[in-house]
C-alpha cells in the first residue's frame, strides 16, 4: 500500500493480540459495552514504566493492549471518527457484541432498505440469529485481524472464527483513527 509505513511487528502478532483482547473481554461474560484498546509496543511501555517488567514480556508479545475509557453513547462510527491516536500507539482494537444472521436473512435485510432502528429490531428478533463478540484489531501499516466468538447455546457450544476480513468496514474505521 503506497504511503503506509512498513510494520516492525511480525504479521503473526496481530491475530494473537486480537485473541488476547477477546479472551480478556470474555472474562467479563456477555452483555458488555463496546471496549476500545490502544496497542502499544511492549518494549516502549517497559522503557516508560519499568515496574511492569514482571508482568510483560516483549519476547512473548511485542504489543500490549491497553484498555481505554468508555466510548461515548453515540453511534460507533461517529465515536471512532472522533478518535486520533498519538504516534506512540502502534495500532488499536475494539471488542463489541453483535448479532450474526444467516445469509438468507442478511439478503432479506439488505433488500428491505430498513432504517437503522428497524434493521436492529429485525436482527434482534430473527429466530436464526446468533449472538457473538467481535474483536477487530489493526496496525498503522494496514494489517488487520478479527476474532469472532459465537455465543454458545444448549444446542451448540461456543465457536471461535478468525479471519482478517470478517469486518472490513470496522477495520477501515479503526485504520482511519491511526492515520494523520
Amino acid at each position: 500500500m503506497a504511503g503506509v509505513p512498513a510494520s516492525e511487528t511480525p504479521p503473526v502478532v496481530l491475530p494473537a493480540v486480537a485473541r488476547e483482547v477477546e479472551e480478556f473481554v470474555s472474562t467479563g461474560g456477555w452483555n458488555q459495552p463496546v471496549q476500545l484498546f490502544a496497542l502499544v509496543s511492549t518494549a516502549a511501555l517497559l522503557a516508560q514504566q519499568p515496574e511492569l517488567a514482571g508482568q510483560l514480556d516483549p519476547a512473548a508479545s511485542p504489543l500490549t493492549p491497553i484498555a481505554q475509557d468508555s466510548l461515548p453513547d453515540s453511534e460507533l462510527d461517529r465515536a471512532l471518527a472522533g478518535i486520533e491516536w498519538p504516534d506512540v500507539v502502534s495500532g488499536c482494537a475494539i471488542a463489541q457484541e453483535i448479532v450474526v444472521l444467516p445469509p438468507a436473512a442478511e439478503e432479506q435485510l439488505s433488500s428491505e432498505n430498513l432504517d437503522d432502528e428497524a434493521a436492529k429490531r429485525f436482527a434482534a428478533e430473527h429466530p436464526d440469529r446468533k449472538e457473538a463478540r467481535l474483536v477487530a484489531a489493526v496496525l498503522r501499516d494496514g494489517t488487520t485481524a478479527c476474532v469472532l466468538r459465537l455465543r454458545g447455546t444448549t444446542e451448540a457450544p461456543e465457536e471461535v472464527v478468525e479471519h482478517p476480513e470478517l469486518a472490513p468496514n470496522l477495520t477501515s474505521a479503526l485504520l482511519a483513527t491511526l492515520r494523520p
